[in-house]
């Protein structure tokens, strides 16, 4: 077992509510579904919200091939019962085509306001590279901005958005926030015993990783990258913001 200073970050049992907000349907799967896994055995309720349904995810015929949706869709569905997840909102944007607009924000707000977490997790929106070798998507980037954005101010703020009011969605406000892919890191989650579920999970995803053989050796070495920070064998990290 590695050695650290730090160590492993739990949720408080008051934190009952999670919710993950991505751009794609396999984003949770590659960054998050260790620690979504570990949440649902603890008995927590996990819901994803998935913007698009990753039309874009092939270079076959045209960017939305026919079928490539539903099939996505399909598998996100597996996926989200592999890892223990309660609910799936599908919000149906243009892959590849995002951007933080009101239009966006007030759809995010609407989910907050609906599902009603005490936390929502999102990726980090100010990364434009990671490495010398990865651009972030430029989808990720407007899903996260909208993201924050609807947490706060506009899920809390009855004067924004009134139009929710006019469906029934009072304000509500978030307790946590956890930021995946962020630079500057400062909370860990032991995945050691949730790691194969994340691969299980991953490998749902048929149409992007195919048999998914390469899926477990990707994964282990993230795993075992961000493990050695905080003395576990896997582990997955976030920004956690603890808002006041």
């Amino acid at each position: 077992m590695p050695r650290a200073d730090r160590k492993p970050h739990t949720l408080a049992a008051s934190l009952r509510r999670i919710l993950c907000v991505s751009a794609h349907p396999d984003d949770n799967e590659f960054t998050v579904a260790g620690s979504v896994a570990r949440w649902a055995r603890e008995g927590r309720d996990v819901a994803f919200c998935l913007v698009t349904s990753g039309g874009a995810g092939t270079n076959e015929h045209t960017p939305r091939s026919e079928g490539l949706i539903p099939r996505r869709e399909q598998e996100s569905r597996e996926a989200a019962r592999i890892l223990g997840v309660k609910d799936v909102v599908l919000l149906g944007y243009t892959d590849g085509a995002l951007e933080p607009t009101l239009a966006l924000r007030r759809d995010l707000t609407r989910v907050i306001r609906q599902q009603r977490p005490d936390v929502v997790v999102c990726s980090d929106p100010t990364p434009r590279w990671y490495g010398d070798n990865y651009l972030n998507h430029p989808d990720h980037r407007a899903v996260a901005s909208a993201a924050l954005d609807a947490v706060f101010p506009s899920a809390e703020t009855r004067a924004i958005f009134p139009e929710l009011l006019g469906e029934g969605l009072e304000p509500h406000k978030v307790k946590e926030v956890l930021i995946v892919g962020a630079l500057e890191p400062n909370a860990w989650i032991d995945i050691g015993d949730t790691f194969d579920v994340k691969c299980a999970a991953l490998r749902a995803h048929a149409s992007q990783v195919g048999g998914g053989e390469w899926v477990e050796g990707l994964l282990r070495g993230w795993g075992e990258r961000e493990g050695k920070r905080v003395g576990a064998r896997y582990a997955e990290a976030f920004r956690r913001l603890v808002l006041s």
